[in-house]
């Protein structure tokens, strides 16, 4: 089996695949921990914030791709802490925590997505939100983090205005978006047809 192989995911998984996705795929866990990486080294002062940016219906390849991550980073890399953050997941447990969740699900049926976002633009603000993440999935301090389901969490968060809440608290931490869409290296895209507010702080982890 050639060191490629090894990276793909199970083939009964049914979609359709990209080749050259697949090929930029097979290359996330040998960047990741590479001693560079992971020591910030190159980027100057810069924060150590990459993104992995990839067409939005490939969603299903990369989410195929992110599920056998885990098991691979343990067998061949065992040594690295990663912390593989699920924003959904974390979005999901925030606002149960906070009593809202029930809340909003009522609210979104009732007054339509307006009136939710506005109503959850104070408990989801990047200065309570971000922390939280932190508390929630980062404490263990891992080596290197990962985060998905940006795309699940559109328009009630931000992928720029989370990852600027996260520049002070992670510091030079090694940290990797997984963006539906396009990353030019100064704007975002969701969607490859949602611009956000330009981003210059991070890299393409493979461009």
């Amino acid at each position: 089996m050639s060191h490629n192989e090894q990276h793909l995911p199970p083939t009964s998984v049914m979609f359709h695949e990209d080749d050259q996705l697949r090929a930029r795929l097979n290359q996330v866990a040998e960047k990741i921990t590479r001693p560079d990486f992971l020591a910030g080294q190159g980027l100057g002062n810069e924060i150590g914030f990459w993104i992995f940016d990839y067409a939005p219906e490939h969603e299903l390849q990369v989410r195929a791709y992110l599920n056998f991550l885990p098991s691979l980073m343990a067998r061949q890399y065992g040594h690295f802490k990663v912390a593989q953050v699920n924003l959904l997941h974390v979005l999901k447990d925030y606002l149960t925590e906070r009593g809202f969740l029930d809340k909003a699900i009522a609210m979104q049926k009732n007054k339509g997505d307006a009136a939710l976002l506005k109503a959850l633009r104070g408990p989801l603000h990047m200065d309570k939100f971000a922390p939280y993440l932190i508390r929630h999935s980062l404490s263990h301090d891992p080596d290197i983090v990962l985060l998905t389901g940006v795309g699940s969490l559109w328009p009630m968060v931000r992928a720029h205005s989370l990852l600027n809440a996260l520049h002070g608290p992670l510091g030079h931490k090694p940290l990797v978006l997984f963006y539906p869409g396009r990353y030019d290296g100064q704007t975002l895209t969701l969607f490859n047809q949602i611009k956000s507010n330009n981003y210059y702080r991070a890299f393409a982890l493979v461009p």
